[in-house]
């Protein structure tokens, strides 16, 4: 299976998030999974890569070209495949088409971005496979809050809900995306 992990790749974050982001892909990996991610040689998505490549398992960066040359942030240069799109729209749908799993690890404003992305194409059934947040050291316990503030008032539609995990804990976020039970739930259960 190839996991598509998203997060922060920022390295002036606490070390406390990359260790548990390195341990949690580290397991992934050790399940015989591959990784699919935004190329980030820093933070939590250098954190998951080095990890997945320690296990032996094969490592796919999709990065918009001009991270090269505007030093954005930097590439992981040690990818299996590492693959150049023309900007942010073509990676992520890149990314989203590869992957057969979502681990949405701590991040900032394109990590959200490409989570409710993924949501939202899961909410339209353009694709039914799981996503999980990595609920590390409660990191997105505000979010979760939002969105259970969302269905109550009814912004959201209750079978939502069930378009993802949140879990602190590695074996149910691995469980989850392992797990093959086929996605139910239709357009019409939630939009």
């Amino acid at each position: 299976m190839k996991v598509c992990v998203f997060g922060a790749a920022s390295n002036l974050i606490d070390e406390k998030y990359i260790k548990a982001t390195e341990m949690l892909c580290t397991k992934i990996a050790k399940n015989g999974h591959e990784l699919v991610f935004g190329a980030g040689a820093s933070g939590l998505m250098g954190a998951a890569a080095r990890s997945f490549k320690a296990q032996g398992a094969k490592v796919t960066g999709i990065i918009p070209a001009y991270f090269k040359t505007e030093t954005v942030e930097e590439i992981f240069e040690d990818c299996d495949e590492l693959i150049f799109t023309e900007d942010m729209r073509e990676r992520k749908k890149m990314m989203e088409d590869a992957a057969d799993a979502f681990v949405v690890v701590p991040g900032g404003i394109g990590t959200l971005e490409e989570l409710f992305e993924i949501i939202t194409l899961k909410q339209l059934a353009r694709h039914k496979k799981p996503i999980a947040f990595y609920n590390f050291n409660n990191f997105y316990d505000g979010l979760i809050d939002f969105l259970d503030k969302c269905e109550k008032e009814k912004f959201i539609r209750e079978g939502c809900r069930n378009l993802y995990i949140a879990t602190d804990n590695d074996e149910e976020l691995i469980n989850y995306i392992e797990d093959d039970t086929p996605f139910e739930l239709g357009l019409n259960d939630l939009k």
